[in-house]
């Protein structure tokens, strides 16, 4: 086997596909056009979100047996056409739901406590108790929407808190558990205090969270969203925001992030739905970082290398 390593991962990667006798090469700056030039030379690519690979790229790969995509989504990838060429995909969302879980859970207890806002305040010496007085989960409902890998681990961790309950809305039907009830959207849109984005990014999810979807809520929202930022119209989510329909959001994904997810925009004009977003109190922002501890990092080339191994070895 001989594998094209596209985007920098844990070395264990490289070492372990080393021990069960795979050739690896690595090419982290190569253009997508250098690159397929010669990826018809090799049987395996391992690959984060650098770019798109595309059928053209496929029709090229004429070796291709499998891609490893270090991370939770295939997006990035046609998978409709690497199936037809028989081509196994290989992603890693066990590798860092725990890390997504504890993250949406961190921005959800920061966001009900004003700790972003206090802090900025007492680190400027205003003491201000009263303007950060906070909300507790406790008897609260917390909605899940996608109740796979990202939505389990997160309602796993809300076990520790009095809530009043964790319901689930899914397209798929049987996959809830003892941590959440499944539900259907008209009972999930009738009870939810806080609503939790948890779903790929499909032609179906793309721009779900919309005026409409929101204002079918029976009452104010908090929101989160930890899954893919093209999932939301963030101008819908601003009105709002700024309604009180939806009383905060923590958004650890961005509508206006590229496909690579490493940058945002490509000029120096920042939207006006973004600029509110910065200047909010009751918004909290991180860089696409839900997943991306140390210990992810390592458990989703352990994901992969596991998986490929199963495959081929």
């Amino acid at each position: 086997m001989k594998v094209l390593h596209l985007d920098t991962n844990h070395p264990l990667l490289i070492e372990q596909f080393a021990a069960l006798g795979f050739q690896n090469d690595e090419d982290y700056t190569s253009s997508k056009i250098q690159v397929e030039q010669q990826i018809h030379e090799y049987d395996g690519i391992i690959i984060r979100s650098r770019f798109r690979i595309d059928a053209e790229f496929l029709e090229k790969a004429k070796k291709l047996k499998f891609i490893g995509r270090v991370g939770a989504g295939l997006e990035n990838i046609d998978i409709k056409y690497a199936r037809t060429k028989g081509v196994f995909l290989a992603s890693a969302p066990e590798g860092n739901r725990n890390a997504v879980g504890e993250h949406a859970l961190g921005m959800l207890l920061s966001l009900f406590n004003k700790l972003n806002k206090a802090d900025r305040e007492v680190r400027n010496g205003k003491w201000d108790r009263e303007g950060n007085r906070g909300v507790e989960l406790e008897g609260k409902t917390i909605g899940i929407i996608g109740y796979g890998n990202m939505g389990k681990a997160f309602s796993k961790k809300l076990r520790g808190f009095d809530v009043d309950e964790v319901i689930c809305y899914d397209i798929v039907g049987g996959v809830g558990d003892e941590n959440a009830r499944q539900v259907g959207i008209m009972e999930f849109q009738q009870k939810a205090d806080v609503v939790s984005l948890h779903v790929p990014q499909t032609k179906l999810t793309m721009g779900i969270i919309n005026t409409e979807f929101i204002n079918a809520f029976h009452k104010p929202i908090w929101f989160l969203n930890t899954a893919r930022g093209k999932c939301v119209i963030t101008e819908d989510l601003v009105k709002a925001l700024k309604s009180g329909k939806i009383l905060g959001a923590a958004l650890d994904v961005l509508e206006y992030e590229k496909t690579s997810f490493e940058d945002m925009f490509t000029d120096n004009q920042l939207p006006e739905a973004f600029q509110y977003l910065i200047n909010s109190e009751n918004v909290i922002l991180s860089p696409h970082v839900a997943g991306w501890t140390v210990d992810s990092k390592e458990k989703l080339a352990q994901t992969i290398v596991d998986k490929i191994k199963v495959r081929f070895c």
